[in-house]
């Protein structure tokens, strides 16, 4: 691209979905190793804004040591006369797309969350100054977004200064959720997609809707309005409810049509409000993972900032590893954490009398939106670190998923069938041979919903 002569290395689409690992990388910036990182934007008077202003606060890349993890904040203000304050979180997110357009520059993530790596070959060919990054985006957001009149940019790497500015931006973002409570999905007829992951998982839709966030808890209903009328061309668009098929599952003829057409054909059919069936679609960017816990028959919880493993014995990035990339998985469904909040929550599924387990951290924040009879029989990392654990803590609290155990019997009669509650068969070590090879399985759990005991009879 022209515009780019003065970059010292590439800037295009190409560069988009490109990952970098930790062996290649010259320094990361947020990312799960740090918790104060953010990326805001604020709309301003055009009087307030010094255009193309670029300032760094802190060490600059050249000045960072090699291989090191560093507290991070990128603070856009934006004015133009056509730009309203709803705009915010739209522009905010364009923040990912447009950092992925450098080449070795990589970017994950949202608000909050941020994760950026600059590998080391970009940063040998001279792209060692936050400057240069701030004039990519500068360009991009002003051919991009011709709205934007005005724009300045300010970089943070001093950890007190990002520590203090990562507080107040979280009331920021918890002010912006708070608007689109209390509107109801049935009340509109127009719900908004967003393609802005599909670099990174192309067979990925998010439908927003006023009583279910974008995954990436960055765009809401009034966020997707605001973007598909200044830039109806652009990532976020309209989409027609058009006949509602089925309410309780939140499946609508219009959803449909548009999901299969911008995945290609991969994904037919989206039922927003369930994990299970045919689950709204995950990208790589969702805030949290609600997955299925069969050994009691509920959902556990867990969002990008848990470090620990989960009380079935595997971390965040396992699972969400098993929800990413555009597919529909039953029981692994990435979330927000303002859908969350929302009375739609997994309604098919339950809703909250289906949750037994999250982080104590997500549930303090969002305690409020429980309801009150389950919110103290939901267990986290402090009352349970293993499905067995868990499962005596259901008991004692007398979980609503409780009722729907069924017992094993003591004895089983000869001939007897009998449905068993979600039984888990532990194989230390197994061997199955099929065509000439044998697989091997050790520590292996087979889970069956159905265990069938009979007697067999004795050949003559």
């Amino acid at each position: 691209m022209s515009m780019f002569e003065d970059i010292p290395v590439d800037v295009g689409v190409i560069y988009e979905g490109e990952r970098i690992r930790r062996k290649d990388m010259y320094v990361e910036l947020g990312g799960p190793d740090q918790e104060a990182k953010f990326e805001l934007v604020r709309v301003k008077g055009l009087d307030e804004v010094e255009d193309e202003k670029i300032t760094v606060v802190g060490p600059d890349l050249k000045d960072v040591k090699e291989g090191s993890s560093i507290p991070f904040g990128i603070y856009i203000e934006v004015a133009g006369k056509n730009v309203e304050e709803e705009l915010e979180g739209v522009i905010e997110r364009r923040i990912h797309e447009y950092c992925n357009f450098i080449e070795g520059f990589m970017h994950l993530n949202q608000r909050y969350d941020i994760w950026l790596r600059l590998n080391k070959k970009s940063f040998q060919k001279g792209l060692n100054s936050f400057n240069y990054i701030g004039k990519v985006l500068t360009k991009l957001y002003k051919s991009e977004l011709p709205f934007i009149e005005k724009i300045q940019i300010t970089f943070m790497t001093d950890p007190d200064k990002v520590r203090k500015m990562w507080k107040e931006t979280l009331s920021i973002y918890e002010a912006r959720d708070a608007k689109a409570r209390g509107m109801k999905d049935e009340e509109v007829d127009t719900f908004y997609g967003c393609t802005l992951c599909q670099s990174f998982a192309p067979t990925h839709c998010c439908v927003i809707t006023p009583q279910r966030y974008a995954n990436c808890g960055a765009i809401s209903w009034f966020d997707g309005r605001a973007s598909a009328r200044v830039d109806p061309k652009g990532p976020v668009f309209t989409i027609e409810k058009g006949e509602v098929i089925d309410p309780e599952k939140g499946e609508y003829a219009g959803v449909n049509e548009v999901v299969k057409k911008k995945t290609l054909g991969a994904v037919n059919r989206v039922w927003l409000y369930t994990g299970f069936g045919y689950p709204h679609t995950s990208c790589g960017c969702f805030e949290a993972v609600a997955f299925y816990v069969p050994e009691v028959d509920g959902f556990g919880i867990v969002h990008r900032g848990f470090k620990e493993v989960t009380v079935n014995g595997l971390p965040f990035s396992t699972l969400a590893d098993s929800t990413a990339g555009g597919r529909q998985i039953d029981g692994f469904h990435g979330i927000s954490i303002e859908y969350m909040r929302s009375p739609k929550f997994l309604q098919v599924d339950g809703g909250w009398n289906r949750i037994v387990w999250m982080p104590a951290s997500v549930k303090e924040r969002i305690k409020d939106f429980i309801p009150k009879e389950v919110v103290d029989k939901i267990a986290t990392e402090n009352d349970a670190k293993a499905v067995d654990e868990l499962r005596t803590f259901l008991k004692d609290h007398e979980h609503p998923v409780v009722q729907q155990w069924k017992e094993v019997p003591v004895e089983a009669e000869p001939e007897v069938e009998e449905a068993l509650a979600a039984p888990t068969v532990p194989l230390p070590t197994t061997a199955i041979s099929a065509g000439g090879f044998k697989i091997i399985l050790k520590n292996a759990k087979i889970h069956a919903e159905k265990l069938i005991i009979k007697r067999e009879k004795e050949k003559r």
